[in-house]
């Protein structure tokens, strides 16, 4: 993922602003940011990714990041303005087993208001929201995969309106202070509690401190009897956005709820066949 091809279209954006959205006493740094692209021709919605393109290293002239798309709104005059959500990370070489901040997230958070960032895209869309309003949406996430869930909620409430169906968010986070959009730094998903189809359920890890996994199936099992019935009705579609890792969890809490993993397995099947469960996961 550091090289683009040359054919592919590379657009260039300007900073509006840049929010940390965990307080300051977390240890996690996460940013809301906001920019804004002259370009014409980019057809981007909440669900999509792009492909930010930051300084390169070791010879690469960029190093390139997906990142999902949370909202799209015109911008002033041609072109519009897009937000995306950065967690500043590091990783650790395999060979030295030094750690290194993380090349595009590190180069993102750092950035002033009225500095430019090039990027490709969009590309992939996971998250179709359907047309009809008494759909069921039954998302899943976890970390930095609440980001395309905070655009399609807002999509759902304020611009498509008299939602029908049931919307569950199921959200997992180190500790209360990273849980994004739902903390005293930023509570963005506090808008949407009064809506009589939406409610947001919210899971910590048991030990932050060893890096223990957030207790999504946990929060999913205490629900089960409403998870179950979404996922039997044809009307459902299932989103699941956040760290691969967060498969294992899903898939455990799953099998609880239909009464064994080969009854998991086949409810899962359908689903994937009937084009009914997506995943973005990294």
């Amino acid at each position: 993922m550091q090289n683009t091809p040359i054919d592919v279209k590379v657009y260039s954006a300007e900073l509006i602003s840049s929010q940390r959205i965990t307080p300051p006493a977390s240890r996690e740094e996460v940013r809301h940011m906001v920019f804004r692209s002259n370009e014409l021709a980019l057809d981007a919605r909440a669900g999509n990714c792009i492909r930010v393109l930051a300084p390169g290293q070791f010879g690469n002239k960029t190093h390139a990041r997906l990142y999902s798309v949370i909202d799209v709104s015109p911008g002033k005059g041609a072109g519009a303005e897009f937000s995306i959500c950065v967690r500043r990370c590091s990783y650790v070489d395999d060979f030295s087993g030094e750690e290194y901040p993380g090349v595009a997230s590190n180069h993102l958070c750092d950035l002033r208001s009225g500095a430019t960032v090039e990027f490709s895209g969009p590309v992939d869309y996971p998250f179709a929201i359907p047309e009809d309003k008494n759909a069921n949406l039954l998302m899943i996430g976890m970390g930095t995969g609440i980001a395309p869930f905070r655009g399609l909620i807002r999509l759902i409430y304020e611009k498509i309106g008299g939602w029908k169906g049931k919307v569950r968010l199921y959200y997992g986070a180190k500790s209360g202070l990273e849980m994004l959009y739902m903390n005293d730094e930023n509570d963005d998903l506090a808008n949407y509690y009064d809506q009589p189809t939406f409610k947001a359920f919210q899971a910590v890890s048991p030990r932050p401190a060893f890096d223990a996994p957030a207790a999504l199936d946990k929060a999913l099992e205490q629900n089960a009897a409403e998870v179950w019935e979404m996922l039997q009705s044809a009307d459902t579609l299932v989103f699941i956005a956040g760290t691969h890792g967060m498969l294992d969890g899903i898939d455990k809490a799953m099998a609880t709820l239909a009464g064994s993993a080969d009854h998991w397995a086949k409810a899962r099947a359908a689903l994937v066949a009937g084009g009914r469960w997506h995943e973005l996961l990294y």
